[in-house]
């Protein structure tokens, strides 16, 4: 027989509440997103404003802005309350007449006068399929061939491959009479004809034959054509002897000849394209000041936004139960602004405690790197250990030996002759010192650099040296030495 019967538990439990785990999203975001993220919410919610439309009269100088302490990521992120007259003949426009001029300056010229800025001048990007279709465009083909031309264009690679069969594309474009294999292979051809040269190959081989109407000498072209049809594994082995011997060719004649392989462009697409090189902007920079190592945050990355106070007192005044959905937007406008301020002050706090305790690698370079967990941070600046993985994740740091991901100073300890412990960042130092000092007739292998660190005291495992030395982007002993 089934009872029913009704408890009641007492349960101790930890629940993130939807503001905590917002916050927490939004402190993993790199600096890029969080301001994609801060731009879109001020341009929706009316309790948020911009500090860059506010005149100097308000207090907020743009120069002390951009000077203000590293620290007072506070100022940066609300600059207070703004008193702004209710009326218009106080002296201050009205909104209307904000708007107004706003959408004036929206339709003026680049310049005074009617001139063209110099960003009008720029040249607009082209991809590589715009610029094999202007070329194809040019030609005097029929409408048949043209369609079939454009057809290996549009599926090509953004590196200018073709990796589609030839036959999945017969019945993309049905055609009277119908498209037979030889009619695209004849519409391959001409693509492959175009610039840049290399376009519309099928593997590296076909990409690099296609190229080598580029050497001038012939001689030489012919022994390329070889080598890249018959002889690329060798080539990419960088194994001269053995390929000289297999031609019957000088060693130096073939190795002059593999130089000029190597200049041709693997990926021709990538020639077109845009030309924005990606670049990192950091989230903190350190400086030495008068013998003292500061950290200070980057201007550039913190949004400055600020709670627009007068609008908050008006809804206030005003609210209803009709307008909750103006409540939301008023609680996420303070959100808005406490998280600015949380996420700069721990970033700041964080990047403080690590600078304190890697000073000797920003003195003396990666071999004084110490070892440091992500505990030892959190215990100084008083968060959870995984508040300190999230601000070190896609964070970086400007110090006059380069910029850093904040992750780059974490690194475990690794045991020593005597008894203390080393950063895996100073060995991998260690060992691009051995391979610079080595013997170009007789480079080192990884267990003689190995035995190498042993004699210096240092405990090091045959394959953490092969990740370290390949970390360091540096080829193995055989491929140096044929080198």
């Amino acid at each position: 027989m089934i009872h029913l019967d009704l408890r009641a538990d007492q349960r101790h439990s930890q629940t993130l509440s939807p503001r905590l785990q917002h916050a927490v999203r939004l402190l993993q975001m790199s600096s890029l997103d969080f301001g994609l993220m801060v731009r879109d919410t001020l341009g929706r919610n009316p309790f948020l404003e911009s500090d860059e439309a506010i005149d100097d009269a308000d207090g907020l100088d743009a120069e002390a802005v951009a000077h203000a302490p590293p620290g007072d990521a506070a100022a940066l992120a609300d600059a207070g309350t703004q008193t702004v007259p209710e009326s218009p003949e106080e002296g201050v426009e009205s909104d209307r007449d904000l708007w107004h001029a706003d959408a004036a300056a929206g339709t003026r010229p680049s310049s005074a006068g009617g001139e063209i800025s110099a960003l009008d001048l720029t040249v607009a990007e082209r991809s590589l399929s715009m610029q094999l279709h202007s070329q194809l465009n040019t030609m005097p083909l029929s409408e048949r061939d043209l369609t079939l031309a454009q057809v290996i264009v549009e599926s090509l690679d953004d590196d200018g491959y073709l990796r589609t069969p030839l036959c999945e594309l017969i019945n993309v474009v049905p055609m009277d009479p119908p498209v037979e294999l030889v009619d695209l292979q004849i519409a391959l051809k001409l693509v492959q004809s175009l610039e840049p040269a290399g376009v519309g190959a099928r593997c590296v081989a076909e990409c690099l034959e296609l190229q080598l109407h580029e050497i001038g000498c012939g001689d030489m072209r012919a022994m390329a054509h070889t080598i890249v049809t018959e002889h690329l594994g060798a080539l990419a082995a960088r194994d001269i002897t053995n390929l000289a011997r297999r031609l019957g060719r000088p060693t130096a004649e073939v190795e002059a000849v593999c130089d000029r392989i190597r200049r041709l462009a693997p990926r021709p697409g990538w020639r077109c394209g845009s030309s924005h090189a990606p670049y990192v902007v950091p989230d903190v920079i350190v400086k030495k000041i008068r013998g003292e190592w500061t950290v200070r945050l980057n201007p550039a990355i913190v949004p400055r936004v600020r709670f627009n106070q007068v609008y908050a007192d008006l809804y206030q005044r005003h609210r209803s139960g009709e307008n909750s959905d103006i409540g939301a937007q008023l609680q996420e406008a303070r959100w808005t602004v406490r998280n600015v301020e949380q996420r700069f002050t721990t970033i700041h706090d964080v990047a403080q405690a690590i600078v304190k305790r890697q000073r000797h690698f920003l003195e003396f370079g990666p071999m004084a790197m110490k070892p440091l967990g992500l505990r030892e941070i959190a215990d100084e600046i008083g968060v959870h250990e995984s508040t300190v993985s999230r601000v070190t994740n896609n964070k970086y740091m400007a110090t006059p030996r380069g910029v850093f991901e904040l992750k780059h100073f974490f690194s475990r300890a690794m045991a020593c002759a005597n008894g203390r412990g080393c950063s895996g960042t100073a060995i991998r130092g260690l060992i691009q010192d051995i391979l610079e000092a080595e013997s170009a007739d007789m480079p080192l292998s990884d267990a003689e650099i190995t035995r190498q660190l042993a004699q210096q005291g240092l405990v090091v495992a045959r394959r953490t040296v092969t990740k370290y030395r390949q970390m360091l982007r540096i080829e193995a002993v055989g491929r140096r030495r044929r080198h």
